[in-house]
């Protein structure tokens, strides 16, 4: 696309703009933006080395808090040392489940009065607004376990991980990475009219994720371009570079950052953060704004994305080739059919339309779809339109201005601060019709799809102003840039006195003597192996999809409701991709226990005994091999819920993102990879052998020779390899998870 370049050599900055490096100077990394807060956390602070970092504050919602608390608590934690916000915007319906909502909230509360935390109570943010008007800071850094925390453009760099790295920092120890790469974003020009972020959020996922252009580095803006955008709108790219694979953002600071940190009530907060010249970056991504277009992204991924007018122009094309590799990954369990949604005029209807969240709830987004439909009707057909703001202080900001009044006499409805729709907890559309989202994922598994059940929601991403337009003509796509309206940019007027007057801030005083509010259904940790010398793993999950996402580990949705029950909750794995991985995990998992208890059975010995191997010295579990798991959510359940069913080692050719890997290691579940020239023809019931695993692991060994047996009998040579882990990483698989590795006194001060 042409408003997106990529160049793949380094470039050092030089007078204001980018320019080819003669050669890559790593040293000159250390110049950047991003380079300069990571070494102000960075406790080992060796340029050439690995990063230790600690961060300035932490932050989870009710679908994490839970079991995070519950891992930290098991492994030691008395009190929080960092300031650690909770917010209740996942499964904030209150509604009957696995676990009572309220059951959870009640848990979250008491646990912010025992070990001095922060406590957001249900409908008044979703989680990065709030850590975007409360604790973000220039030159800061923040933890969260959700996969969205992008808070660059306020100066902050914000990490999303699974629970487990959380945990760490509860326990006073490091988020432990390699020195990662950086890769220049400079933006030029300016967007036209009607043309929002989530816009140019989509061009750059199209062009930056296919290839992993940008994976597990860290993005930097910068450029002239830059100047004309509002808070909103740079937040807007910002929370989406998520989709792209990168570790986190930066962005340059000016005057539109300290106006905003002056308007939140927190002015100290802001410092003026700039790129130097001779930094050098390892990349550069060059985004035009001025040519950006209205942009729709198709099932099942952001990257599947169009300007509209190439839909308006060919629906029937387009529509049938998306169908196509869509129905290819539903595997023949239900049919994607787009094309029921064009009318015989060749336009494209839409049933629904939702503003939601992180990405799409901010104050221009919403302002800017009701000066769209201002004096408009969205009609009295199947269209309808939700907008979800994306906290309280936004939510009285548009009623105080009158943009409540527009959207709600327009049709539209205004509903509280939740993220339901990102994930199918709220607005789930009917079968097979078209949804339009400002919302930050569209795979095949969120949203409400249940594909073994014959349901599939067709959820595509667009812009808060092009759902606004799409409104205005009933339901018909229509690309913002298309309709005439008048906008005058207002300012968000934020007010804190609705988190000042709701939300419980204890952070500094613990209360000890306070107990833990637990439900019914809020259950410890079942307990958890040692990895023995050799191991032995039986895959009951093979997937050849290119990608395999977390919401397919573990799907999201109504499932979540069982989220603080680590049992339960394991039903649910791979429950809407591979089904019969449950049972089967379980089936092992039983054979692994009658193992270690001196009982195997004779299919076991006799495996056991062709192989030479000591049954005393043996870790037996389940595996999965899928092409690159692990893409999407921060959710560390897809992790836990392997273990808990007797998990013990992952194989793969990549690992999607970071925050999976980590979540494997941290619940004990061996990452292998294997070379990429090897054939992927495992099949379920294939057993895998390693031989001395745990002492070569705990040796630096990287490279691991393994025998397949495959499930017809046939033994054959394997390599694996697990690479790049640290000496702390190695001794959590080697006791088994994060918690045993506590328990057995590793990560004090002592030892």
């Amino acid at each position: 696309m042409a408003m997106i370049e990529k160049n793949a050599l380094p470039v050092t900055v030089q007078t204001g703009v980018p320019v080819p490096a003669e050669t890559h100077d790593a040293s000159a990394r250390e110049q950047t933006i991003a380079y300069r807060i990571l070494r102000a956390h960075d406790k080992s602070r060796e340029p050439g080395k690995a990063m230790h970092l600690a961060f300035d504050a932490l932050i989870s919602h009710d679908i994490t808090y839970v079991g995070i608390i519950q891992t930290a608590r098991a492994s030691g934690m008395k009190e929080f040392p960092l300031p650690y916000a909770m917010t209740n915007c996942h499964n904030s319906l209150c509604a009957v489940g696995g676990t009572i909502n309220e059951d959870d909230h009640q848990f979250g509360l008491s646990a912010a009065k025992k070990y001095g935390g922060i406590y957001v109570p249900p409908n008044q943010a979703v989680i990065h607004q709030y850590a975007r008007e409360k604790l973000a800071g220039c030159g800061k850094m923040i933890l969260g376990s959700d996969s969205h925390t992008r808070y660059g453009c306020y100066g902050t760099l914000g990490v999303g991980e699974g629970g487990g790295e959380l945990v760490k920092q509860l326990l006073k120890n490091t988020y432990d990475i390699s020195s990662p790469e950086v890769v220049l974003v400079w933006m030029t020009g300016k967007v036209p009219h009607g043309i929002g972020p989530h816009d140019v959020a989509l061009a750059l996922v199209k062009e930056t994720f296919p290839e992993g252009f940008v994976k597990n580095k860290v993005l930097e803006f910068a450029g002239p371009g830059i100047r004309d955008l509002s808070m909103d709108f740079r937040i807007g790219i910002d929370v989406m570079t998520t989709e792209m694979g990168c570790l986190t953002s930066i962005w340059e600071t000016d005057e539109t950052v300290r106006r905003w940190y002056e308007n939140i009530g927190r002015p100290e907060d802001f410092a003026a953060l700039s790129v130097e010249n001779g930094a050098q970056y390892d990349a550069l991504v060059t985004v035009h704004l001025e040519e950006m277009e209205s942009m729709i992204a198709l099932p099942f991924h952001p990257s599947k994305a169009f300007t509209i007018h190439e839909v308006q122009a060919d629906p029937a094309g387009i529509f049938r080739k998306a169908e196509e590799e869509c129905n290819k990954a539903l595997n023949g369990k239900v049919t994607l059919d787009l094309s029921r949604s064009i009318d015989s005029d060749g336009k494209v209807h839409c049933a629904q339309g939702v503003i939601v969240g992180c990405s799409g709830g901010m104050y221009d987004n919403v302002a800017e779809a009701a000066a769209i439909l201002k004096g408009q009707s969205i009609g009295n057909g199947e269209f309808d339109l939700s907008v979800y703001p994306a906290s309280a202080p936004v939510n009285l900001a548009l009623i105080r201005d009158g943009l409540a009044e527009t959207l709600l006499s327009s049709g539209a409805v205004l509903k509280p601060c939740f993220c339901g729709p990102c994930f199918g907890a709220g607005d789930t559309p009917a079968n097979n019709t078209l949804s339009i989202r400002h919302a930050t994922r569209n795979f095949a598994n969120r949203e409400g799809s249940r594909p073994a059940d014959g349901q599939i929601a067709a959820v595509a991403l667009m812009d808060a102003r092009s759902i606004a337009a799409t409104a205005k003509n009933g339901g018909i796509l229509t690309a913002a840039t298309d309709v005439e309206y008048t906008y005058i940019p207002r300012e968000y007027k934020y007010s804190d006195e609705v988190y000042s007057r709701r939300c419980y801030n204890g952070f500094g005083k613990p209360h000890p003597e306070e107990e833990l509010r637990l439900g019914p259904n809020i259950t410890d940790w079942p307990k958890m192996p040692r990895m023995k010398g050799d191991l032995l793993l039986q895959l009951c999950a093979v997937i050849h999809d290119e990608v395999t996402t977390t919401d397919e580990l573990i799907p999201s949705g109504e499932t979540s409701s069982y989220r603080s029950n680590p049992v339960k909750l394991s039903d649910f794995a791979l429950s809407r991709r591979v089904p019969d991985y449950v049972p089967l995990s379980k089936e092992v998992r039983n054979r692994a226990e009658a193992l270690y208890n001196g009982k195997p059975d004779e299919t076991l010995t006799v495996l056991l005994r062709q192989l030479g191997a000591d049954a005393e010295n043996i870790s037996f579990g389940s595996a999965i091999f899928a092409r690159r798991p692990g893409d999407g959510s921060a959710r560390e359940q897809a992790a836990s819920c392997q273990k808990v069913l007797g998990g013990f080692g992952n194989l793969c050719y990549e690992y999607a993102t970071k925050r999976y890997r980590s979540n494997c290691i941290n619940w004990g579940i061996v990452p292998f990879t294997i070379s990429k020239e090897d054939p992927a023809d495992f099949r379920p019931g294939d057993v895998i052998y390693v031989p001395c695993l745990r002492d070569g692991l705990l040796s630096g060994r990287e490279e691991f020779a393994a025998k397949r047996i495959s499930s017809d009998g046939r033994v054959q040579d394997l390599k694996l390899f697990c690479c790049n882990l640290t000496p702390e990483e190695r001794l959590i698989l080697t006791e088994g998870c994060l918690m045993n590795y506590y328990a057995a006194g590793y990560g004090t001060a002592d030892n």
